[in-house]
């Protein structure tokens, strides 16, 4: 979870920078409504691909609650089945 906590971070920081550069780039251009359109874009785009960061990490932590979940249940049967296997050797 750290490294893709670590992973989200350092696409926020890349993408801000990126969108600081093409604010400069645009500026120098030209045309602000050009700026404007492709300002807005970029925006859109960051927003898109923040939404789908936060669905991957809610989707990591219910991956990892299963596997959890699992790991929890196959630690039961491993104890259950030595269990059994104590109670059949001590006949």
């Amino acid at each position: 979870m750290d490294k893709l906590n670590s992973a989200a971070d350092r696409l926020d920081k890349a993408l801000s920078r990126l969108e600081g550069s093409m604010e400069a780039l645009f500026e120098r251009a030209g045309d602000p409504g050009v700026v404007r359109r492709e300002l807005a874009a970029m925006a859109a785009d960051r927003a898109r691909l923040a939404d789908e960061l936060d669905a991957s990490l809610a989707r990591e932590r219910q991956l990892q609650a299963l596997a959890d979940e699992a790991s929890e249940a196959l630690g039961s049967a491993i104890e259950e089945v030595r269990a059994a296997l104590n109670r059949e050797g001590s006949r």
